[in-house]
């Protein structure tokens, strides 16, 4: 980011340092206590050298903390910029212009964002940011990770942004309390772990929140599915099926999610329970509730289980969970069986019958007592259907698969395939080739499409 420069021989007697900034790429001349060794190399950020300490250390020394409060970030840009003039006159530091701009945009990233990684956060293109430790800063653009230049100045300015996403809402994360869930002001969702459980340095994992609003007709558009698998998704949505989203980490779930509660219906009720508030439900009447952590003496944490039990009590038409991982299973299968039709939520499993076996094993974790026969015949009766969405190897998100649940046979959940994605072998490129394909069944929801008046569009999006 920041190009090295060569090295000047230094002056027998101080020399008076005018100007102070420069507009050029010249030498910097620095005094003994901020020599030329002592500035980074390569592509190493400038916020690593002397100069940039000498000088934040000066800016931070002359500022009272009370003035940031209250003030944004473009009021306080100005006074920073002459703050920072007046040290390199001070200090005898020859900066250019260029410099001087990147070390006040560091310092106001530093009192009014992230550190280093504010830009990239700022970054449309960028859907996940991964520090890992001081020297190392991946993102995730269009479903590839790439290593980018931005760096911290050691671990402790990790630690110290860590702790201010997690204070930003009432939470803490330290030596005694490592790990932490959190997310930022704009819904971004963020995992901390500090050491010594992350050995190389504190780890920040921040999944981005998207600020378009995407449909399913946009991902259609995308290539994520067929415009016909859209319709029926919409379809279903509209016939309040009970619904599970499945696939694996970082491929698409949550934003697959709001994409089907577009076509929830004005007049309804919904209720959403989430670890981390991430959905963008555009109805009127939504309710959104969020889960808890332990406080420090390991009291007042609220669980989704407790808030999908309170949610029952709160008369919603539909009940959407941003993610199903344990004993609230049951709780979930339960509301979808007593009058609450059109839920939906997520879950990680790789197929849909693998989908299935994971609802069996949570729903164990909660009432171990119950027959597997008898959990098998709850999700059988409760779940309508599962999609399944994938991240390919070329980093492109496809729906692989719709999958209906029709019953049970003996002991068995009967499901069948309404559309699949198929991979072709025989055209193997950077990019991945295939098509959608759409079976040629009937739905098993064609009587509650026709319950809705929907059975003709149902019937024509089978066949496009």
């Amino acid at each position: 980011m920041f190009g090295q420069k060569q090295s000047t021989p230094a002056a027998s007697k101080a020399v008076p340092v005018t100007p102070a900034i420069r507009d050029t790429a010249a030498d910097l001349a620095i005094p003994p206590a901020v020599s030329r060794a002592s500035l980074p190399e390569g592509n190493e950020l400038l916020v690593r050298s002397e100069l940039f300490k000498t000088i934040r250390n000066g800016v931070f020394a002359s500022m009272n903390a009370s003035a940031v409060v209250g003030r944004t970030r473009e009021q306080m840009k100005s006074g920073v910029e002459q703050l920072v003039l007046e040290i390199a006159e001070r200090e005898r530091l020859n900066i250019t212009i260029s410099e001087q701009s990147q070390i006040v945009g560091d310092l106001l990233n530093d009192m009014f964002g992230l550190g280093p990684i504010e830009p990239l956060l700022a970054d449309e293109t960028v859907t996940d940011v991964l520090v890992n430790g001081p020297d190392q800063v991946y993102v995730e653009r269009h479903g590839r990770l790439e290593l980018t230049p931005y760096k911290f100045r050691d671990n402790s300015h990790v630690v110290s942004v860590a702790q201010r996403i997690a204070a930003s809402v009432g939470r803490r994360v330290d030596e005694s309390s490592p790990m932490v869930d959190a997310r930022l002001a704009d819904g971004s969702r963020v995992n901390v772990v500090l050491p010594p459980l992350a050995i190389h340095g504190a780890v920040i994992s921040i999944r981005k929140f998207s600020k378009r609003n995407i449909t399913l007709h946009r991902m259609a558009q995308q290539g994520n599915l067929s415009q016909a698998m859209a319709n029926v998704l919409k379809l279903a949505s509209t016939c309040r099926l009970n619904i599970i989203v499945s696939g694996g980490t970082g491929s698409g779930k949550t934003t697959l999610l709001n994409a089907l509660s577009h076509f929830i219906d004005l007049g309804e009720r919904t209720v959403t329970i989430e670890d981390a508030a991430e959905l963008q439900l555009v109805q009127p009447h939504v309710v959104s509730l969020e889960t808890r952590p332990e406080n420090s003496e390991g009291l007042g944490a609220v669980a989704q289980r407790d808030l999908v039990r309170n949610a029952l009590r709160m008369r919603p038409d539909r009940i959407i969970l941003g993610e199903t991982r344990g004993p609230e299973a049951f709780d979930v299968l339960q509301a979808m069986n007593t009058g609450h039709d059109g839920s939906m939520t997520t879950i990680h499993a790789n197929t849909p019958r693998d989908s299935i076996t994971r609802l069996e094993s949570m729903v164990m974790m909660a009432n171990g007592n119950l027959p597997l026969l008898s959990i098998r015949r709850q999700i059988a009766s409760a779940v309508n259907l599962i999609v399944q969405i994938e991240r390919m190897r070329d980093g492109m998100r496809r729906i692989t698969r719709i999958t209906e649940l029709v019953g049970m046979e003996g002991d068995v959940i009967i499901t069948q395939d309404l559309f699949t994605f198929r991979y072709d072998a025989s055209a193997y490129s950077e990019e991945v080739k295939g098509v959608f394909e759409c079976a040629s069944v009937r739905p098993a929801f064609s009587a509650r499409a026709a319950y809705y008046g929907l059975e003709d569009a149902l019937q024509e999006a089978m066949k496009s």
